[in-house]
């Protein structure tokens, strides 16, 4: 082990690390291994009448294993992704200044890996953010499911390493729980009548993956955008080699943001004569006017189940206001990657895909 672990996290992600760390306790060999009963630190963030702002550490670090949960993105205390940044720094230098053994920043939903594109005169935000955490002292980065596999070419594993581990496993296990159940299911109605549907092209190798997990036909939607409007797609169109009146449809994604992607792509599908289309996204941003859109699908018969994880605090407001969401919890799945890392244990099992069939047939052995 590397020294006694500690947990804490920034404002922004108060509520998920203490699930976290539940999750942690629950494990059975959590306090055999002797394993603190205590693990959460505690951070104070303090803002001045100008609005500069100072975080202090109110634990004990010295020689620790520390892990620092925060996000930029929605929160319960509704603060700015400018805001949640520049906590995160502020912490990260608090932390460091304390002399912890290691600091591992867990950023389940990283804001900045949208912007990881290079022109002659652009930023890339994500090269940004991450050269900032690296100078102020992280030696690991854990997200999950960034946008897109380039943002991890600017990454120096010498300076400060980090695991992008996918988390379309959660939502795999939730459907196959939930919506499946049996593997009779799984090798009939499954994988004759649903089908997984990317929202562009470049989405392509999520629904894949999907399609290839549950045994079922890929479909993919090219959207045409128009640049001039942020968020804005003009049309969408469908290429299948297979029929898709009546079927199951199944849209995936890494993220919803505004949901204008999703939402031309669901009012296209019931036109050609779909029968159920449902929405599985990682990450809930859910900016304005992604709420609206997805209620006018629900209310419309166009949208029967919309799932996510917990990347992003998902509040009750949210909740109430679409009863057709259904929100996985990826605090256990955290909870397991700290473990071994901290126990010095390989990552490897954490990017195996799910596989549906084996987890309906061992379920079977315990019924």
């Amino acid at each position: 082990m590397r020294g006694e672990l500690v947990i804490f996290a920034t404002r922004s992600m108060e509520d998920y690390a203490e699930r976290v760390a539940y999750e942690m306790q629950t494990f059975p060999d959590f306090y055999g291994k002797g394993y603190s009963k205590s693990i959460r630190g505690e951070l104070k963030t303090i803002t001045f009448a100008d609005g500069e702002i100072e975080v202090e550490v109110h634990t004990s670090i010295r020689g620790k294993d520390v892990f620092l949960f925060a996000s930029a993105g929605r929160n319960a205390y509704g603060l700015s992704v400018e805001q949640n940044k520049l906590e995160l720094y502020h912490a990260i230098d608090a932390i460091r200044r304390s002399q912890p053994g290691r600091i591992t920043l867990f950023e389940p939903f990283c804001t900045s890996s949208r912007s990881d594109r290079t022109t002659r005169r652009n930023s890339v935000g994500f090269w940004i953010h991450y050269k900032t955490l690296a100078s102020l002292g992280v030696d690991h980065i854990i997200t999950y499911q960034l946008h897109s596999d380039k943002s991890k070419t600017v990454v120096d594993p010498r300076v400060c390493a980090i695991d992008d581990v996918p988390a379309s496993p959660l939502i795999k296990e939730y459907i196959t729980d939930s919506f499946i159940r049996k593997p009779d299911v799984l090798n009939s109605t499954v994988r004759e009548d649903w089908l997984f549907c990317s929202v562009d092209a470049g989405g392509e190798n999520v629904a894949r993956k999907y399609a290839r997990a549950f045994g079922t036909r890929l479909m993919i939607a090219h959207k045409q955008r128009n640049y001039d409007k942020t968020n804005t797609v003009e049309s969408v169109n469908i290429l299948t080699d297979t029929e898709i009146e009546g079927k199951e449809i199944w849209i995936v994604d890494d993220m919803i943001d505004t949901a204008g992607s999703v939402y031309t792509l669901a009012k296209e599908l019931k036109a050609r004569g779909v029968g159920t289309v449902n929405i599985a996204a990682i990450h809930p941003v859910f900016s304005d006017p992604a709420t609206e859109r997805l209620q006018e699908l629900h209310a419309e018969g166009m949208l029967d189940r919309l799932i996510v994880t917990d990347t992003l605090e998902v509040s009750d407001g949210i909740r109430d206001a679409m009863p057709f969401l259904y929100v996985v919890s990826s605090a256990r799945l955290s909870a397991e990657i700290i473990m071994r890392m901290h126990e010095e244990q390989s990552l490897s099992p954490f990017f195996d895909d799910f596989d549906p069939r084996h987890y309906l047939s061992n379920l079977k052995l315990f019924l």
